[in-house]
């Protein structure tokens, strides 16, 4: 399509809105719902290398570690769903093209500046969060060379964001799937040495998710700027960038980033107190998280697929349409952490199973893993009345919650329970699983007062 037609473009705004919930949130949600096998992928290959527990530790003190840097993206990833979905959904696409050219711009910036910080300071950090011996070693050797490319995983997020926002969910959905199959291919051959290449252990974990990475970006830049996309991008010609709208897709992202900040602090606290039980508790705290953030990208996929749907929506004054959409959005995101908080919780000792030996590690899980599971399907609610606010440019609400989450529902509690009373480690995946619960009804009464609807861009 030529960037300068502006009006015969597929939005999903017309028709059955169920329908158009699930052409554009169902790829999204599938998409990441792949997306996560990375993380799930490199913990599972990591736990035969001969360290074991202690390198599935190294890879959840990193994680805490990499939430805190991810979140920088959020300071230009909201802003670009907002004003790309927003654009395209008035029909402007030589604004739309020129958001997607400055996202991908200040990605790579953003991704390789915070990429050297980390690069350099990741042993003293790891130290800080309570990182030991191998699990100091092996999460310095993983780190090194994911800081490295972040700057390219920055990037390769923006190519699946824009691909959503310009009602390309399909395409975004069969990129992400094909980046995860590659990691897949890769994990082992580098791990353990196939094919002629050297065993690299953990290195060879990283190694892999940033070829993967790599190969993404550089054919979801091919798409762009082939026909198979609603709009291409133009690397001569097309409207000039701007540092004031630049700005602006900052500026909309800044709240979204304070917020997943005070998310990664909170971790950075939780976990160097859940340290303190020992290294079986730390990897089995370490693959609690990703089961739950197997919930939270499926969601996050599907969300962000919604959210884009609400921007076309308001975009085109179709407020009512939006809101029925935000509804059934929140439907579908408690329902899924149903599913998955059910399926946790009637066999958490075959999940833990699947990375540990240890019968005493397996049981730290499983009883953590039951009582997580309480609180999933209120971070459903959460996170996709979040993304509903996301989708409209209005983040500041996001923030504020998630600060009241974080640090008032959680951590203070944590250390009064823990530190104070001398509670043991249930106490702190009891106070997880009720922070979340009152946190997230807060949040959803907020989103019924129905202000996002006019929200500005």
């Amino acid at each position: 399509m030529n960037s300068e037609q502006n009006s015969d473009v597929k939005t999903y705004t017309d028709g059955p809105i169920l329908t158009s919930v699930l052409h554009m949130g169902l790829p999204s949600m599938f998409g990441f719902l792949s997306q996560n096998i990375y993380a799930l992928v490199d913990t599972y290959w990591v736990s035969r290398l001969p360290q074991g527990e202690s390198a599935v530790a190294a890879i959840t003190f990193y994680s805490t570690l990499l939430w805190l840097f991810f979140s920088f993206n959020s300071l230009v990833g909201p802003g670009s769903v907002a004003v790309i979905s927003r654009r395209f959904g008035e029909k402007n696409i030589p604004e739309t093209e020129k958001a997607i050219r400055e996202t991908l711009v200040l990605k790579l910036l953003f991704g390789f500046t915070f990429g050297a910080l980390g690069f350099f300071t990741v042993e003293p950090m790891l130290r800080i969060l309570g990182a030991t011996g191998d699990a100091l070693s092996l999460g310095v050797a993983y780190g090194e060379i994911t800081f490295v490319g972040m700057g390219i995983g920055y990037a390769m997020y923006t190519i699946f964001t824009a691909m959503r926002s310009i009602s390309n969910p399909k395409l975004a959905m069969i990129l992400m799937i094909g980046s995860n199959l590659l990691n897949l291919i890769l994990d082992p051959v580098f791990i353990f040495g196939y094919f002629g290449v050297p065993a690299m252990g953990i290195r060879g974990a990283a190694l892999a998710s940033l070829i993967s990475y790599g190969l993404t970006l550089v054919v979801g830049l091919i798409l762009f700027s082939s026909s198979l996309v609603n709009v291409q991008i133009k690397f001569k010609g097309g409207l000039p960038m701007a540092a004031s709208s630049m700005w602006k897709l900052i500026r909309i992202g800044i709240p979204m980033w304070l917020g997943g900040l005070s998310f990664s602090g909170a971790r950075l606290i939780i976990t160097p107190l859940v340290a303190t039980f020992g290294t079986s508790v730390v990897a089995a705290y370490g693959v609690g998280n990703q089961i739950s953030a197997f919930g939270i990208m499926v969601l996050v996929g599907m969300g962000l697929g919604l959210s884009s749907l609400i921007g076309h929506n308001v975009g085109e004054g179709k407020l009512d349409r939006a809101r029925q959409t935000g509804n059934y959005a929140i439907v579908f995101g408690v329902a899924i952490m149903v599913l998955l908080s059910c399926i946790t919780a009637l066999y958490p000792e075959a999940i833990m199973g699947v990375f540990f030996q240890d019968p005493e590690t397996i049981a730290i899980g499983a009883t953590m893993l039951r009582i997580l599971a309480f609180g999933w399907p209120f971070l459903g609610l959460f996170l996709m009345v979040e993304e509903i606010h996301a989708g409209v440019g209005m983040n500041m609400p996001g923030m504020i919650f998630n600060i009241i989450h974080s640090w008032g529902l959680e951590i203070v509690p944590i250390l009064i329970l823990t530190q104070v009373y001398g509670l043991g480690k249930q106490a702190i995946w009891w106070t997880m699983a009720g922070s979340i619960v009152v946190s997230s009804i807060a949040f959803y009464a907020y989103y019924r007062q129905g202000k996002w609807l006019h929200a500005k861009v």
